[in-house]
């Protein structure tokens, strides 16, 4: 009984003592210090927001054609009777350059007679204006007559009213006077009739001018010249061959300007116009399009698609196609190149010819715009550095995305940094040690102004 009578007590006893044991532990012990977690600082590439000179641009594709281009044809028919021997493909020939002859002879063979005819009808004029000459001469010499004839009829019948005289001399008298009357009605007649016919010879001339004009016309046609300094594509005939007026004798290019037809996506083309002007414009009126045009200032700069990078040309737009192209989806935008022979280095930088690809980039004039790399946003936010260097998130609103830049709208002020380079994790408030991008940022102003392209 003793036994468990101990153990009663004992145990309480133990307990008591641990718990006051703790206690004291717990009491005495010097109180915990707290110390706050900082996260690292994140080293990142920065630029300063500012207003760059911005060039919208866009690039079109297309092939090169002459401005002018000959296709000349026979326009009398004939044998060839002379080909310039530079009239070969390839060839380059001056402006006015005889290149083909086409036998003359027929031609002019028509053409003495068609001068002998005018020839004939000019004298025939000239020999009725003679004849009429002499018609007025011997009529106004008639008329006198005929005067004088009267007076002395009417002394010859004063005298037979006396009967001074016989009948017979009256009768003689009257005869005298009506021969001298029938000789100025038949003049009078005569020259009348002179009218008609110098009228009908005169009709005769023209016709015959006409005929040796159009016979000269003819004759000129069988020589052909070049109107244009050219180089010579196809040549369809060859001397001594016999052509029918309208057969195809040759291609000739003119070397001033050529154009290309430059294909740009339509999704391409409006945020280009739009950047341009903000007006509406009348695709009805001609005059307005082309003012609206020129008012445009669009520099085009033309590359050979594949070609040396240091090749280019400077064009001009001159006009827009009439419509969409409904499979591509594109416009076409109609650039000249002036001068496309100068300038020529081999290997590196060849003449524009015929069906060269290329490549045209069309850029505004320059515009000041808040302008930010791409890589700078992600889905529709800018990581920004604060003041205090701290990371803050910026939702912006994005006007327009041109290749590796962005142009925005809203959410960003000058002045302010962005981050360029990535962020792991992305964290608002993340401390960050900044490194200013200068090089870049030079990078970044000349692909805003078009350089470097």
């Amino acid at each position: 009984m003793k036994k468990p009578f101990q153990n009663a007590i004992v145990l309480p006893i133990i307990v008591a003592i641990a718990v006051a044991a703790v206690v004291f532990t717990v009491k005495s012990r010097a109180p915990l210090e707290h110390e706050d977690s900082q996260l690292p600082e994140k080293v990142v590439e920065v630029i300063t927001v500012r207003e760059l000179p911005f060039r919208s641009r866009a690039t079109a594709y297309g092939h090169v054609e002459p401005a002018v281009l000959l296709k000349a044809r026979a326009e009398v028919s004939g044998k060839i009777s002379y080909i310039h021997p530079s009239l070969k493909q390839g060839g380059s020939l001056p402006k006015g350059t005889v290149v083909l002859r086409i036998e003359p002879t027929t031609f002019e063979f028509s053409l003495d007679q068609s001068q002998a005819g005018l020839a004939g009808s000019q004298s025939s004029l000239k020999q009725l204006e003679a004849e009429e000459k002499s018609t007025r001469r011997s009529l106004a010499l008639a008329r006198k007559n005929l005067k004088v004839g009267q007076k002395e009829l009417d002394r010859i019948k004063a005298i037979w009213e006396k009967r001074l005289i016989a009948r017979s001399v009256l009768d003689a008298e009257e005869q005298k006077v009506i021969l001298l009357r029938q000789q100025v009605e038949d003049l009078q007649g005569k020259l009348a009739a002179y009218t008609s016919r110098k009228s009908a010879t005169q009709a005769q001339i023209k016709q015959s001018k006409t005929q040796v004009e159009q016979t000269k016309d003819t004759l000129g046609r069988t020589e052909i010249s070049l109107p244009f300094d050219a180089r010579i594509g196809t040549v369809s005939v060859e001397e001594n061959e016999y052509v029918q007026a309208g057969s195809q004798l040759f291609e000739a290019s003119g070397t001033q300007a050529v154009e290309i037809n430059a294909q740009l996506p339509v999704s391409h083309f409006r945020p280009l116009v739009r950047s341009l002007q903000q007006g509406s414009v009348d695709l009805q009126n001609p005059v307005d399009l082309q003012t609206e045009i020129a008012k445009w200032d669009l520099q085009a700069r033309v590359y050979l698609v594949g070609g040396s990078q240091g090749a280019e040309w400077q064009g001009k737009l001159l006009r827009i196609s009439e419509s969409i192209d409904p499979v591509r989806d594109t416009v076409g935008l109609v650039v000249a190149v002036n001068n496309p022979y100068e300038g020529i280095v081999p290997g590196e930088r060849p003449p524009l010819l015929k069906g060269m690809y290329t490549a045209i980039t069309f850029l505004t004039a320059p515009k000041p715009s808040l302008v930010i790399p791409r890589k700078a946003i992600h889905q529709g936010r800018v990581y920004v550095a604060t003041e205090e260097q701290k990371l803050a998130i910026r939702e912006v609103k994005i006007r327009s995305l041109q290749g590796e830049l962005a142009v925005i709208e809203d959410g960003l002020k000058t002045g302010e940094k962005i981050i360029i380079t990535d962020i792991i994790p992305v964290i608002e408030g993340l401390p960050l040690k900044l490194i200013q991008a200068t090089e870049y940022e030079q990078e970044l102003l000349n692909l805003a102004a078009g350089k470097n392209l």
